[in-house]
This record gives structure tokens, C-alpha cells and sequence, in this order.
């Protein structure tokens, strides 16, 4: 079953452009510069709630990547779907320099053809699929109706990562639930972090922002 949704996916819903925008999409070196910027300017102009917020995104997805994530790929040991079947369809931006040119090229296409021995057993969980659900999680929690908007970026990345042929189906939908959770867990601890250790460290700011998150009541 899980096999035919990867390959209904991955090999019947296509098509150039499609194969272009998830290659694009999934690519985190694409992404480097925008999302650097993005991060400098809530630091610098986002106020308390853009600086917060962006401290927990990095916080939470450095948990959810670094340990969790990687943790769980070392347990289970679940290989990709291109090193165990053939003719998966691996979807990749071209390498180019700088990394934006890629988008005016064709993508890189290849058939899968699994030889023994380069398993790599990373496919579950799927850490883009977790770091944008992480995120999504975050700015929902500080920005409400529009932090949510973000949830459609984190499922398009999600799906991308089945499309291109790097997971399984079930590896990103348990990875959207593993990030939300992990996201929730982070956010309460960190309140209560913020009610302890603020006042004492930071006063002024604490008077200002009893609470990490708005909203947020004792």
C-alpha cells in the first residue's frame, strides 16, 4: 500500500514544472540566504515576540534535527525508497554557483537502481519535514492566524520529500506529527523557563512581557 502512494507520487502525479518547484522547495541550500535574512531582520525589527519567536524556532528545530531526528535515524535505520526499489524517480535541482541559477535549468532527473551495501537508513524521520513543522508549530503559538499560514510552506516541503523520491509516505506523515509534538513540549517548557528566570535576569523586559508567548495565562 505505502509503496503504491510513494509511487503514485512520485511517478504519476508529475510533470516538468512540478519537478521543478518541489526540487526547488526541497532544497535547503536554496533557502540558506532568504531564510538567513528573514532570521536577521526578526532579530533586528521584530520587536520582543520576533526575537522570542525566533529563538524558539532555532531551539526547538535544534532539538527536533539534532537529537531527536537523529537519534531515531540511528535506532530504526529505515532505508530511502531510491536505495531499496528501482525506477523511483530522484528529483534534484542542478549544482550550480550561485545555488539560484539552478532555478533557470531543467532539474536532474535519474531512475533509481539500488545496489548493496549504500543503504543509508535516514529515511525515517524526515528532519525537513520535522524542522517545518517545528516551525510552523512555533509561529502559530506567537502569531496565531498568521503563524499559521506556515503550515502551508511545512506540507508543501513535507510532500516535496515524497515526490522526489528521499521518503516514504509514512516517514513524513509521522514526521509533521513528531515536529508539532515536539514543538508543544519545547513551548510550554520554555514559558515556564521565561517565568522563573526572566524576572531575575532580565526585570525590565519581564514587567514588559510577563509571559514568553501572548496569551499565555497563569
Amino acid at each position: 500500500m505505502e509503496q503504491q502512494i510513494l509511487f503514485l507520487i512520485n511517478r504519476q502525479w508529475t510533470n516538468p514544472a512540478l519537478d521543478l518547484f518541489m526540487a526547488a522547495i526541497t532544497d535547503f541550500a536554496l533557502w540558506t540566504i532568504p531564510l538567513g535574512l528573514a532570521v536577521l531582520g526578526c532579530l533586528i525589527f521584530g520587536g520582543f515576540r520576533g526575537r522570542a519567536a525566533v529563538i524558539s524556532i532555532l531551539l526547538v528545530v535544534a532539538i527536533g534535527d539534532g537529537i531527536v531526528a537523529g537519534s531515531l535515524k540511528h535506532l530504526i535505520g529505515r532505508p530511502r525508497p531510491h536505495e531499496i526499489l528501482a525506477d523511483v524517480r530522484c528529483v534534484r535541482l542542478e549544482h550550480t554557483h550561485p545555488k539560484i541559477r539552478s532555478l533557470f535549468k531543467e532539474p536532474k532527473i535519474a531512475l533509481s537502481r539500488p545496489k548493496s551495501g549504500t543503504r543509508t537508513g535516514s529515511s525515517f524521520p524526515s528532519a525537513h519535514t520535522m524542522d517545518n513543522f517545528c516551525a510552523a508549530t512555533v509561529l502559530a503559538a506567537f502569531y496565531r492566524r498568521r503563524g499559521w499560514l506556515y503550515f502551508i510552506p511545512a506540507s508543501l516541503v513535507a510532500y516535496s520529500r515524497i515526490y522526489t523520491g528521499s521518503h516514504w509516505p509514512s516517514d513524513v506523515a509521522v514526521s509533521m506529527f513528531l515536529g508539532i509534538g515536539i514543538a508543544l513540549i519545547c513551548l510550554v517548557f520554555f514559558e515556564k523557563i521565561w517565568g522563573i528566570l526572566a524576572p531575575k535576569l532580565f526585570p525590565g523586559v519581564a514587567d514588559k512581557h510577563p509571559h514568553l508567548i501572548q496569551g499565555v495565562t497563569s
